[in-house]
């Protein structure tokens, strides 16, 4: 197993990312492979003790920043940076998988660019796991970006592609799937949810109907499927949301010296709701639809949630999403 990782991709790359893939060789057994500015990655690891570990180091001059504007032309312009001498090596099958944390809309260029789709699928879809009461505490949530605008066959697609993830990966059996909608009744939505539906009544997924914003934390899917809009309008405001009350607690467990005993007796639970909360140990978003397992962190990103990128990309591997998706795309069609 042998994970490519974009060493200069994020807010705060190269620390942590090297920080994060010192911890993932050392605890997860994975092959790294750091890609970026040799000089700053050295100087980066020598802060730990790596005899042994299974780290090298790619060579890479240019960075592509995180404010880019035209992250295209980046793509096609520099192509010595970090993230496109990673597709390279994942296209060359150098490695099995990419994590990167840096620029979203560059990693999506960069994989169409180098990767290419796989045979069929019209548009890839960033996903992400959502925190859930499903048996398995979370579903799956697709597109959160890639794709602004949609048409009813994209969205089918990413149904499929979500449903076998959710399956192959995260071991749901038969998960069941919904379409974000404004209403939970058949009916409801905008044209684009009520030309969906009928395809995915038809296509022999396990089709539950439209979700309403409430339903998708409380359970009643294991996979969710809209539009890279609203998905992303989704993902952001629950993770204010989530910032917002336990910044809220905390204040309000500090008020008083009766709430801080209480919230002392009260940290286990508090510290498990933020855990199960807390992006950074989901580790990043599969860019499902490209030819190559691309596994998109948050700018963000700190070394938990690089270290657990590294691992979400190596179950991708092990669990043989790429082909899973092939089969999956090819018997629908057939």
């Amino acid at each position: 197993m042998r994970v490519v990782v974009d060493a200069m991709g994020g807010d705060r790359a190269p620390a942590v990312v090297v920080e994060g893939a010192v911890q993932a060789a050392r605890e997860l057994g994975v092959e790294i492979v750091l890609v970026g500015r040799q000089e700053a990655i050295e100087a980066e690891l020598a802060r730990f003790e790596t005899t042994g570990l299974p780290l090298t180091i790619r060579h890479a001059s240019q960075v592509i920043a995180m404010d880019e504007h035209n992250p295209a032309a980046a793509v096609k312009t520099q192509k010595n940076s970090s993230m496109v001498v990673s597709m390279d090596l994942l296209k060359r099958r150098d490695a099995d998988a990419l994590l990167t944390a840096g620029h979203s809309g560059a990693a999506l260029a960069a994989a169409l660019f180098r990767l290419g789709r796989i045979r069929g699928i019209k548009r890839p879809a960033l996903s992400t796991i959502f925190p859930s009461d499903t048996p398995q505490g979370h579903c799956f949530l697709l597109d959160i970006g890639a794709n602004a605008v949609c048409k009813p066959e994209y969205l089918l697609q990413f149904a499929i592609m979500g449903c076998v993830y959710a399956e192959r990966v995260l071991g749901v059996p038969n998960p069941r799937l919904a379409i974000v909608s404004n209403g939970e009744e058949e009916g409801k939505g905008n044209d684009l949810v009520q030309e969906t539906t009928p395809l995915l009544r038809a296509s022999g997924l396990n089709f539950v109907g439209n979700a309403e914003g409430k339903d998708i934390p409380w359970g009643l899917a294991d996979v969710v499927v809209t539009d890279g809009f609203t998905g992303n309008v989704i993902l952001k405001l629950a993770e204010g949301v989530s910032k917002f009350l336990m910044d809220v607690l905390k204040e309000n467990i500090m008020s008083s010296s009766v709430a801080k005993v209480g919230g002392m007796l009260a940290k286990p639970a508090f510290d498990a709701v933020r855990q199960r909360l807390d992006y950074r140990e989901y580790g990043g978003a599969p860019l499902l639809g490209v030819d190559g397992v691309v596994i998109v962190g948050h700018g963000r990103s700190d070394a938990l949630a690089i270290k657990n990128g590294v691992r979400v990309a190596a179950q991708a591997v092990e669990n043989g999403i790429l082909e899973a998706i092939k089969d999956g795309i090819a018997e629908y069609e057939g």
